[in-house]
């Protein structure tokens, strides 16, 4: 189900479940809060009557938004204004429309089957003596380019002389 809301002077669709950012609205994070000025509501293309509707929300946090910044300039003047302005909005999360809420995931099921799935699993193997073996031998690090005496990928020494334009 889904819900036209306004708030804030601004209109909104939501569903059980979804976070918003409206303006500001009095309350504490956690704080539940209705949403009776509900506009359109409906299942799929089923449009329903709102009459006695409402949203319930609850409070997710309090939070500012980015910063705009406001300058002011008048040529030959000498004038220049400069100011910053963050606004501050609430973070909802919509609970339920209606008689509606928010399907939540059950957790329970998902720890029972992983659970059950680790148990059904083999036990892991020890390991051969040989691969044991092969892990605990060092590779053998590679030469630098320099001493090997190969040019390719290698830079020029710090200390080369520099071919001069006119040789005299």
């Amino acid at each position: 189900m889904f819900a036209v809301v306004r708030t804030g002077g601004k209109q909104y669709r939501v569903a059980p479940g979804d976070k918003i950012v409206v303006e500001k609205l009095a309350g504490n994070a956690g704080d539940r809060v209705t949403l009776a000025d509900v506009l359109l509501a409906g299942e799929g293309s089923d449009l329903k009557s709102t009459d006695g509707l409402t949203v319930a929300a609850e409070i997710v946090a309090q939070a500012k938004g980015e910063k705009v910044t406001v300058f002011k300039k008048r040529r030959r003047h000498n004038y220049r204004r400069k100011r910053g302005h963050r606004q501050q909005h609430t973070i909802l999360r919509i609970v339920a429309i209606g008689d509606q809420k928010a399907e939540k995931k059950p957790a329970k099921a998902k720890t029972e089957a992983a659970a059950t799935e680790t148990a059904a699993a083999p036990a892991a193997q020890p390991a051969p003596a040989e691969t044991k073996a092969k892990a605990a031998k060092p590779k053998a690090k590679k030469a630098p380019a320099a001493e090997t005496g190969s040019t390719e990928n290698a830079a020029p020494a710090k200390g080369a002389a520099k071919k001069s334009p006119k040789a005299k």
